[in-house]
């Protein structure tokens, strides 16, 4: 299976999708961590952030995931998946397939910035922020939403949820996933 968490930078991806993958490890099961930012370095950071460029990332984290689950190895990506096209490929070519979108405001984004990028693209300082100056449509049918405006700990809450859909152990959990 492959888990797609998708979200604006610092609506706590990379978090959810490290405990995602620490839980459903620690049940014995395979499971591999594409992070965003990992994966730009493992390229060599050869992207820069424009929309051409996040949509060539997108076709990455595609192709690794094909990859991975024609395997049988699942997977857990944190990615922040701008594009509904990428998103229907993997619906259509991965034996399964879930989104999960974190929704949070754009103020309490910018209240966050952990990495300062909201404070610097809303002063004009940085280009190609999405949510700022990219718009960010939201997913049109992921099959989790969490709206994360709490603490970290509510946030983590969730990760058995979703670690349980890897597993097999969520009952009535809707069948959303890739058509193969």
């Amino acid at each position: 299976m492959v888990v797609w968490i998708i979200g604006l930078s610092g609506s706590g991806k990379s978090t959810l999708a490290q405990e995602v993958t620490r839980l459903t490890r620690a049940s014995g099961r395979a499971c591999v961590l594409l992070d965003g930012d990992a994966v730009r370095q493992v390229f060599g950071a050869d992207l820069g952030h424009s929309l051409k460029d996040r949509h060539k990332n997108a076709k990455r984290f595609n192709g690794l995931c094909k990859l991975l689950d024609d395997q049988g190895v699942d997977v857990v990506c944190a990615i922040l998946s701008l594009f509904e096209d990428t998103r229907q490929w993997n619906r259509d070519n991965l034996r399964a397939y879930r989104e999960v979108f974190l929704d949070v405001p754009l103020n309490a984004l910018a209240a966050r910035d952990p990495k300062g990028l909201y404070r610097e693209a809303l002063a004009g300082r940085m280009a190609d922020m999405p949510g700022v100056d990219i718009p960010f449509v939201r997913p049109a049918r992921p099959d989790l939403t969490i709206t994360n405006t709490g603490s970290l700990d509510a946030l983590l809450a969730r990760a058995p949820e979703i670690a349980a859909m890897i597993l097999g152990h969520a009952p009535g959990f809707p069948d959303a996933g890739g058509g193969r």
